[in-house]
């Protein structure tokens, strides 16, 4: 069985809908699994709406309004008929999403969340099963709840592998075409989870784990990784080759063509990974499999805006020991800071982090009865992976440098933007 994940750029529109029947027809869909991600920007249109409904907000009938219209038009464009039962089944699950609306008793922001922002990836994946249907190829629905199970972190839920491995070996029909949620499961009281943002091809490595399947294809709107993000660097090039270990790094490192946690239980079974063009599906695009590290050989850059720089010091100009350091990362744990880079010296100790769930306030307040605490919002965090002095210096220019960090292989700058 091969594993296609398809992203959200993917199925914006009724077009883009289309165009993946036509990738399948290139690629092939007998003894296929298609992972596929909510509609375009539904993610963040759901998002407006999990924000309006925990502040009792006016505007949240809007919001609703806004995301069903939007589905409304491609179901429009897709299905002439609109008696055509995928307008029923599109309905019943906003009226579920309703019900939860008006319902819901929790208070706990990350449980609405998952609960909301799910249905964009339900959705999709009907308006597609339907539509690959009509064209003439059958297909399997999956509601991928029943098959990846969680504990409850919701926003960042942890698979329990042995339940997801017993459900997927028993349950997934092979030799047919079968659609899946990305980004979804459900812990033991059967609530629904997610498994962290861009968590799609999380899902889609997955169930390769589970099937022993045969390859991963990650579909993208780009010819496949490419050294560095064109919307921030000129002259980006394609890496036909990367080792999993090269991409781990990379991923680790913030690259996004693949998320961090996709790569670990492919290469346990070592199970390729493609990353290929939806635009050129005829295109080689990216291998990630054993082999050459990086081909060709080149830097690769990486880039993460909006990041946390805080710099610790002992208020008494005592030394900060491990029993410090151990203190600080317990804290920075329970605060759920995403940690890129750290730094320490005698008296101080700082650290790059992405404040992700917007803890920085309450954890500042903890830290400052112990430490002196300075910080820098909003700074970028450059890494150079294969760097030389040409990249360091490109990177570095017009830019105020606030921390530098060279080990082997690696290069890391947090700058102030000018």
């Amino acid at each position: 069985m091969r594993i296609f994940k398809f992203g959200g750029a993917s199925v914006k529109d009724a077009s883009g809908i289309r165009n993946v029947y036509e990738v399948l027809q290139i690629a092939g869909h007998e003894d296929v699994l298609l992972v596929v991600s909510a509609m375009g920007k539904t993610t963040n249109a759901l998002e407006v709406v999990v924000k309006t409904y925990m502040d009792r907000s006016k505007e949240l009938k809007e919001a609703v309004q806004d995301v069903k219209k939007y589905h409304n038009e491609i179901l429009l464009d897709l299905f002439e008929d609109d008696k055509h039962k995928v307008f029923s089944d599109v309905a019943a699950h906003f009226s579920d999403m309703d019900y939860f609306l008006s319902h819901n008793k929790s208070p706990n922001y990350n449980f609405v969340y998952d609960q909301i922002v799910s249905y964009g990836e339900l959705i999709s994946t009907v308006i597609l099963s339907h539509y690959m249907n009509f064209r003439g190829i059958a297909t399997t629905w999956i509601d991928v709840r029943n098959f990846i199970k969680t504990d409850s972190t919701y926003r960042d839920a942890n698979v329990d592998w042995d339940l997801t491995q017993k459900n997927i070996s028993k349950n997934v029909k092979r030799k047919q075409l079968n659609i899946a949620q990305g980004f979804l499961g459900s812990d033991e009281n059967g609530f629904t989870t997610t498994l962290g943002r861009e968590g799609s091809d999380y899902t889609a490595a997955i169930f390769a784990y589970c099937l022993n399947a045969e390859n991963v294809t990650i579909w993208k709107d780009v010819p496949g990784v490419m050294n560095a993000d064109p919307r921030y660097f000129e002259n980006a090039r394609l890496l036909n080759q990367i080792s999993y270990r090269e991409a781990i790094e990379l991923a680790f490192y913030g690259a996004t063509v693949i998320h961090p946690k996709t790569l670990q239980p492919l290469q346990k079974k070592e199970i390729p990974l493609y990353v290929k063009s939806f635009l050129n599906p005829d295109l080689p695009g990216t291998s990630v499999s054993k082999g050459a590290d990086l081909d060709p050989q080149t830097p690769c850059f990486i880039v993460k805006k909006n990041q946390l720089l805080i710099s610790l010091s002992s208020i008494d100009f005592s030394f900060i020991m491990e029993e410090n350091i151990s203190e600080i990362f317990a804290l920075l744990h329970k605060y759920q800071m995403k940690v890129s880079l750290i730094q320490n010296s005698a008296i101080s100790f700082s650290v790059c982090a992405d404040d992700k769930f917007g803890n920085f306030s309450e954890l500042k307040s903890l830290l400052s009865k112990k430490f002196k605490v300075r910080f820098n919002e909003n700074v970028s965090l450059y890494t150079i992976r294969h760097f030389d002095e040409k990249s360091s210096k490109m990177v570095e220019k017009d830019k105020t440098v606030l921390l530098k960090q060279i080990s082997r292989e690696t290069l890391q700058i947090v700058t102030l933007e000018h």
